[in-house]
C-alpha cells in the first residue's frame, strides 16, 4: 500500500506508536535493523538516519562507511506481537552512500536493477513462494533444539501435529500485517510446515519472505518453540526447500500462457527455462548458499529436485509447469531453499530466465518419466545433469558465470564468493560427529 509521509505521521499519533525499525538486509539475507523513537520519524523519512555499514559484512570498507537509510513508506507496518500501548513499526530500507549513490552491497538495489530491466522489456515479475520450516523444541533455557516429540506427517492436524496452534497463530499475525495467505499445512516430516502467500511482483515478494521469517520465528518464540528454514536440520527428516514459481505479465496478461500452444505453454515461458537451465549450476549458489542446502539436495538421501530436467507433470524434475493452468500458467523453480537471500535469489533468477528470452534459448524437451528410477547413462542420454554437488562447485560455478556475477555486481560477487569460500573450508576442517562413530574405533 502507497502511504504519504503526512498520512504515517497521522498513523504514528493516532495509533500510539513510539518505536520504528529501520529494516534492511545484509549480503547473506539476514535481516538488521536501527530503531528510532516517533520524535525522529521526520529524520527518517527524510533519508538522514545513518548506520556505519562496515559493521556488516559486504555492505562497506571502513574508510567509506557512512551509509543512509531511505525508508520504503510503501512497506510501513506495526508489529501486530509487540504491545498495543507504545506500538512498534517498521519500513523496510534501501541503503545510499552520502553522496546520494545507491550502495551496490545492497541486496534489494540488485533486484530492482534487474526488475527495471524486465520493465523495459514490458515484463511485470511475478513471484509466489512456498516456505517450509521446521517447529522444534527449545531446552529448559529457551535455546534451540533439533528435538520434536510429534509424529505427524503429510497435512495432518492436531492432537497429531503439535504444531497446529502456532502454525495458526503465525497465520493470523501475517493477515494482520497485510499478507493473503494461500494455504497452511504440516509437512511430511515430524514438526515440518508450510505456509504459503499469495503471489506479488518481484519486490514486494522479496520483502515478504523476509517478513515471513521475522514472523513466523518471533510467534514460534511465543509458544515456546522454535522454528528454523535450515535446509537440512537432521539426518533422519526431510529437507526444507523454498520452491518459487514465476510468471510474466505483459499490459496485465501473463505471457507464459498461450492459447494457440498444445501444451498452453508460450515461447517466452519456454525460452525463460531455457534461461534458468543454461545458468542454473551458477544459480545454485545463491539459492542455495550453505554448506547445509546440499544435505538437502542429495539425491541419496531424499527426492532432491536435483536433476536438469523440466515436466508438466513429473515431480523428479527441477523446474515443474503445472498443466492446465492457463491464464495461471506458472514456473515452478524446486530446488532453492530458506536459506537464500530472497533479492539476489529472485534477481538472479529472473536476469537468467531475461537472458532466455533474449537469446531465445531452447530448453531439452520435457521429461515425463520418473528420472530417480533412470540409470546414469539414460539421464545422459536425455541430457540431464545434476546440480553442483556442494557449494565449492556452486561457487566455482558462479565465478565462472558472467552474466549471474555482472547482475549481482563485482562488489557482491568478489564478497560473497570470499565469504562462502571461507565457510566450506571451516566446514572441511571441523570434525564431525558422524566421522567420530565412524572411525574413532575402527582406526
Amino acid at each position: 500500500m502507497e502511504y504519504t509521509k503526512d498520512e504515517i505521521l497521522r498513523y504514528v499519533e493516532d495509533e500510539d506508536v513510539e518505536f520504528i525499525r529501520l529494516q534492511f538486509t545484509d549480503m547473506f539475507g539476514t535481516m538488521k535493523n536501527l530503531a528510532v523513537t516517533k520524535g525522529q520519524l521526520i529524520k527518517a523519512m527524510d533519508n538522514k538516519c545513518l548506520f556505519d555499514g562496515s559493521l556488516i559484512e559486504g555492505f562497506a570498507r571502513i574508510e567509506e562507511s557512512d551509509m543512509y537509510l531511505y525508508p520504503d513508506l510503501s512497506t510501513f507496518v506495526t508489529f501486530p506481537w509487540r504491545p498495543q500501548t507504545g506500538k512498534v513499526a517498521r519500513f523496510i530500507c534501501d541503503i545510499y552512500r552520502p553522496d546520494g549513490v545507491r550502495s551496490p552491497g545492497d541486496p534489494r538495489y540488485v533486484l530492482q536493477k534487474v526488475l527495471e530491466e524486465a520493465k523495459s522489456m514490458g515484463y511485470t515479475f511475478q513471484v509466489g513462494p512456498e516456505c517450509e520450516f521446521f517447529l522444534f523444541n527449545t531446552d529448559e533455557n529457551g535455546n534451540p533444539t533439533t528435538e520434536t516429540y510429534e509424529k505427524a506427517g503429510y497435512f495432518d492436524l492436531a492432537p497429531l501435529d503439535t504444531g497446529e496452534n502456532a502454525r495458526r497463530d503465525m497465520v493470523l499475525v501475517l493477515e494482520d500485517m497485510g499478507f493473503e495467505v494461500v494455504s497452511s499445512e504440516h509437512e511430511k516430516s515430524p514438526a515440518q510446515h508450510e505456509i504459503d502467500f499469495m503471489f506479488d511482483e518481484g519486490i514486494k515478494t522479496a520483502d515478504n519472505i523476509q517478513t515471513f521469517r521475522m514472523a513466523v520465528k518471533t510467534i514460534a518464540r511465543r509458544h515456546g518453540l522454535h522454528a528454523t528454514f535450515m535446509p537440512k536440520p537432521r539426518n533422519d527428516l526431510n529437507g526444507s526447500g523454498m520452491h518459487l514459481n514465476f510468471s510474466l505479465e505483459k499490459d496485465g496478461r501473463n505471457v507464459f500462457y498461450s492459447e494457440a500452444s498444445e501444451d498452453g505453454l508460450s515461447d517466452e515461458a519456454r525460452y525463460f527455462i531455457g534461461g534458468l537451465m543454461e545458468h542454473v549450476d551458477a544459480l545454485t549458489a545463491i539459492t542455495n548458499p550453505t554448506v547445509n542446502s546440499y544435505k538437502r539436495l542429495n539425491p541419496l538421501t531424499e527426492k532432491a529436485p536435483v536433476y536438469t530436467a523440466w515436466s508438466f507433470t513429473n515431480r523428479t524434475a527441477l523446474i515443474r509447469v503445472p498443466s492446465n493452468m492457463k491464464e495461471h500458467t506458472r514456473i515452478d523453480f524446486r530446488s532453492p531453499d530458506s536459506s537464500a537471500n530472497p533479492y539476489l535469489a529472485l534477481a538472479v533468477c529472473l536476469a537468467a530466465g531475461l537472458d532466455g528470452i533474449k537469446k531465445k534459448t531452447e530448453p531439452q524437451e520435457p521429461i515425463e518419466g520418473n528420472i530417480y528410477e533412470m540409470t546414469k547413462a539414460q539421464r545422459e542420454a536425455s541430457g540431464i545433469r545434476s546440480l553442483p554437488g556442494s557449494l565449492h562447485e556452486a561457487i566455482n560455478a558462479l565465478e565462472k558465470d558472467k552474466l549471474i556475477a555482472s547482475v549481482l555486481g563485482k562488489h557482491i560477487t568478489e564478497k560473497f564468493i570470499s565469504a562462502k569460500r571461507a565457510e566450506f573450508s571451516d566446514y572441511l576442517a571441523h570434525v564431525s560427529q558422524w566421522e567420530v562413530d565412524e572411525y574413532l574405533y575402527k582406526i
